[in-house]
């Protein structure tokens, strides 16, 4: 006999998980007992947000879900914002909630909460394991649910005394993702189509990808000397130095790149669903019909069903994975045409001389310097990770991802993910560099982490850019309400001292030159890094300053 306790940490063995990330709970302490001896390393973070952040960072690394533990009530509250990112960024999660004990249900107990309408629209299943020998069933469904279809989040609440309860039951196998795969007509109709295209275009976005269906999408492209575009904080998907490479359709996008996008008469979307961002707030194609803006054909493959047809209706749908779909048209007698080559080369060069870094910016750094000399210096194999704010342009724009697994960064544009995802990156990958860029404002979102990341010795480098504002808001506040400064001001601590008092590294850069040493300090020191980058405030963007914005904002 076991208990729910034990059963659970099993079932997580069987599923093969290796780490779970967390902040402890009373609601659980049979849950952490029963860790006490198991292999799986549990992470503990300083909160549930930041534990929630960094299982679904790991996720999105392994493709298998992340797991997060929290306890009930604002435990759980506090852990909704990376079940949002899990959610906006299909990615697979699975956390588990303390709960209140069950006997107590509706009497709206100590910290009670019912999880089923808390996060019941942000999740693909919330459920409440109601006896010990349900546990390995409810885990395994938890795991093929958050894998399946459309990746996303899944809660489990843990009520406290099914925690204690005992039971006689076997872990469940190893759940495994369900593959979906084009039929053979859809083949064929997605080979008249290309036979009779003339600007195809392939964009490529979402989950569900691997190191060797990236691999594979190189191929495919190559075969039809096809341009790729990727979808917004998906850019690791395609090697931003390969000729076919056209650039990322997200914020502040190349305007050479929309054009293209607007002038192709093929429109292969793979992976992605083509939200707000990528489509500019919908406005690249025609709702609900794609063809009324410019007359293009869209192939839309996905691999969950519910995507297909749910804002745009394609031309022809097709649900599968990346993986299934590029397995399937490998042998299509397609050939490329004789324009398409020319098209892709244009696009790439246009690629190149938007992410050619500035040579100046105002003040004494010079962010375009330290971008070129990184990309000189780093393996491709580096990770990269943000949050959200004006300071990620640097990295979307002026830095060129090279392989699959180097960029962990939310689609849905969560602030304070940054640190959170570098500590799981670095956890996974500790032989690599491991960069952080952050804002000030979304540094201090969930700063505290950097405490984490010392405790596990995991050895990020946070590249902290301060400009003493919510940027990003600042910039839309002076474009709508010019000179009106209000609510976007940050007063700020001395960053570097903050790390040396956490036990870690720190330094501080207020011109080009000192960051190259303090970098290689950083880095030599062996320990979690905070390169305080004093940015002036009017460089709010690469290409426009602050003053510029607000006076653009006047003479409207």
């Amino acid at each position: 006999m076991k208990t729910g306790g034990q059963l659970i940490v099993e079932a997580l063995e069987a599923q093969g998980v290796r780490r779970v990330f967390g902040v402890p709970g009373e609601s659980y302490l049979a849950v952490l007992d029963a860790l006490h001896d198991s292999p799986i390393e549990m992470v503990v973070a300083r909160h549930e947000g930041g534990a929630a952040m960094m299982a679904e960072a790991q996720a999105k690394l392994t493709g298998r879900p992340g797991v997060c533990l929290v306890t009930r009530g604002p435990g759980a509250t506090n852990a909704a914002s990376g079940i949002h990112v899990a959610q906006q960024d299909e990615t697979p999660l699975v956390v588990l909630v303390g709960q209140i004990e069950r006997g107590m249900r509706g009497r709206d107990a100590f910290q009670e909460v019912d999880y089923g309408k808390l996060f019941g629209g942000m999740c693909k299943w919330v459920a409440e394991i109601d006896s010990a020998d349900r546990v390995p069933e409810m885990i395994s469904r938890a795991f093929h649910t958050a894998m399946s279809g459309r990746p996303g989040p899944v809660v489990l609440a843990l009520p406290e005394d099914t925690l204690t309860e005992t039971a006689d039951v076997a872990a469940a196998p190893r759940a495994e993702p369900v593959d979906s795969a084009p039929t053979p007509a859809q083949l064929a109709a997605f080979g008249d189509l290309l036979g009779k295209a003339e600007k195809p275009l392939l964009v490529v976005g979402g989950s569900r990808w691997t190191e060797e269906s990236v691999a594979a999408l190189q191929v495919f492209a190559e075969r039809l000397s096809l341009p790729v575009a990727v979808t917004f904080r998906r850019q690791m998907l395609f090697d931003h130095c390969h000729p076919l490479y056209a650039g990322d359709i997200g914020l502040g996008i190349n305007p050479k790149l929309t054009a293209l996008v607007k002038d192709s008469d093929l429109l292969i979307l793979l992976g992605d669903r083509f939200s707000e961002v990528p489509s500019q707030a919908y406005d690249l194609l025609g709702i609900p019909d794609p063809q009324k803006i410019g007359g293009k054909a869209v192939v839309h493959i996905h691999p969950g069903a519910e995507e297909i047809g749910r804002v745009y209706r394609p031309t022809l749908g097709m649900v599968a994975t990346p993986a299934a779909f590029l397995d399937a048209t490998a042998g299509m007698p397609v050939t490329a045409k004789p324009g398409w080559a020319a098209r892709a080369e244009a696009a790439h060069a246009a690629y190149e001389a938007w992410s050619t870094p500035p040579e100046t910016i105002p003040g004494d750094v010079q962010m375009g310097r330290i971008m070129a000399w990184l990309d000189e210096r780093l393996e491709p194999d580096a990770v990269f990770t943000n949050g959200a704010g004006n300071y990620a342009t640097w990295i979307h724009r002026f830095h060129r991802f090279r392989r699959f697994g180097t960029q962990v960064a939310p689609v849905c544009g969560s602030m304070g993910y940054g640190l959170p995802a570098a500590i799981a990156a670095k956890l996974q990958h500790r032989t690599r560099d491991v960069l952080c860029f952050a804002g000030d404002g979304c540094f201090q979102m969930t700063g505290l982490e950097f405490g984490t990341a010392v405790q596990e010795g995991a050895a990020v480098i946070v590249l902290l850019v301060d400009n003493g504002m919510y940027g990003t808001i600042r910039m839309h506040q002076e474009r709508e309400y010019p000179g009106r400064v209000s609510g976007t001001q940050l007063k700020n601590p001395d960053f570097a001292a903050f790390a040396r008092a956490y036990g870690g590294h720190g330094e501080t850069v207020e011109t080009t030159d000192q960051f190259a040493p303090a970098f290689e300090r950083a880095r030599a020191s062996g320990l979690p890094a905070i390169i305080h980058i004093k940015l002036d405030p009017e460089a709010l963007t690469p290409s426009r300053t602050l003053s510029e914005i607000r006076a653009a904002g006047k003479g409207k």
